[in-house]
């Protein structure tokens, strides 16, 4: 009876010793190294379902998925709450060849863009990060540590953007936004857009801890943006032959329409939706390395012990 009641005693110290070290854990490891590999996509005007054009998730193209990488480095503040600054490159495209819906796939406009985003962003773990162990007494197990980590994450980002359309006639792609396809610097209440904009990310993740430095995980992240040209196209049509008259090719690209709806693409008829602003998303697969911390709170590179 004694050496039970001396064994449960030593397992109950054993563990209240190991929770309480697993409780500082996080703030010997602060910092973490991300690199990451995806697909992102665009919500916009161009292509999307075979309906009159919608908002967001419902207009969603899956054969426009076009690839995306990312780098980036963590911090943990608290031990669920983390700050992360990443930088990331993707692809966007759209097509309206890729709807059935009538008046954009008459419309027949095209667009991709290369994309270069920098984020600073907010995690909260709604699941904490676990390492997990195995406590090796004598006929004692201990039980492995579930090492899902779940977390939301919201924040600020600044992109650039560089959209180009398909020359209908030569089949050349061709950058859109010095042409003012919808008469963009040609009348003083249609300015040129920048192809710097801000936008707001969020998203959730999950990180899976390979051991106590290294883990894998998935993220997908939306973007809510504060533009509505990333694929060129949001107001009317502008007089084409005003167009035609200051450069030949932005009139081209400005209606490459297929004619079989008469009148849509008239002087002030609907081109794009200003009322909702462009938008898009990346989902990434990562890896992540985490860094010890010095003493006096900074990263410590190297190869040396841990």
């Amino acid at each position: 009876m004694r050496r039970i009641v001396l064994l449960i005693v030593t397992v109950f110290i054993f563990l209240s010793q190991a929770d309480a070290q697993s409780s500082t854990r996080w703030k010997r490891y602060r910092y973490e190294l991300i690199a990451g590999i995806g697909v992102t996509n665009f919500l916009g005007e161009l292509g999307g379902a075979n309906k009159e054009g919608t908002n967001f998730l419902r207009d969603f193209e899956f054969s426009m998925t076009r690839p995306a990488i990312n780098v980036g480095i963590r911090y943990k503040i608290l031990e669920k709450l983390s700050a992360k600054v990443a930088l990331t490159y993707g692809i966007l495209r759209g097509d309206d060849k890729t709807t059935q819906e009538q008046f954009r796939h008459n419309r027949n406009l095209n667009f991709y863009a290369h994309i270069i985003e920098f984020s600073g962003q907010l995690e909260y773990s709604i699941i904490k990060e676990k390492v997990g162990h195995r406590y090796n007494l004598r006929r004692v197990r201990g039980v492995k540590g579930l090492k899902l980590n779940t977390y939301l994450f919201a924040g600020a980002a600044g992109f650039w953007f560089n959209p180009y359309g398909k020359n209908p006639e030569t089949g050349k792609w061709v950058a859109l936004q010095p042409l003012g396809t919808e008469g963009q610097g040609m009348v003083s209440t249609r300015e040129k857009y920048s192809r710097f904009q801000f936008a707001i990310p969020f998203g959730i993740g999950f990180k899976y801890g390979v051991d106590k430095v290294w883990s894998v995980g998935i993220e997908f992240g939306a973007r809510k943006t504060f533009t509505d040209y990333i694929d060129d196209v949001s107001t009317t049509y502008y007089d084409n032959s005003k167009l035609a008259e200051k450069d030949p090719l932005a009139a081209q690209m400005a209606d490459p329409s297929l004619g079989e709806i008469s009148g849509q693409t008239a002087v002030n008829q609907q081109r794009g939706d200003p009322r909702d602003n462009d938008a898009y998303m990346f989902l990434m697969i990562t890896i992540n390395h985490k860094i010890k911390t010095t003493r006096k709170g900074l990263p410590k590179f190297g190869m040396g012990r841990r």
